[in-house]
């Protein structure tokens, strides 16, 4: 199974790339772009069939390894 995080800076959170990728696309022409937030995309393959462990799994890699929940906020997806 494959689970897919999706990580990015909490509103709030300082955020230097995204900046710089707001005022480069913005430079381009690009003037409709308000904020960018650059984050972070990770897959984890997991030998699991059962999804709900899969997503208990998930919870307890964010929590433990994954992410900063102080300054980050996620999302993830399970795949089988």
């Amino acid at each position: 199974m494959l689970i897919k995080f999706f990580i990015k800076p909490r509103k709030g959170v300082l955020d230097p790339q995204g900046r710089a990728v707001a005022e480069n696309l913005k430079s381009l022409g690009f003037n409709a772009v308000k904020d960018v937030k650059v984050g972070k995309y990770i897959e984890v393959y997991v030998d699991e069939t059962d999804k709900e462990k899969a997503i208990a799994l998930a919870k307890d890699m964010a929590k433990k390894a994954l992410v900063n929940e102080i300054i980050e906020d996620y999302d993830f997806e399970i795949v089988e």
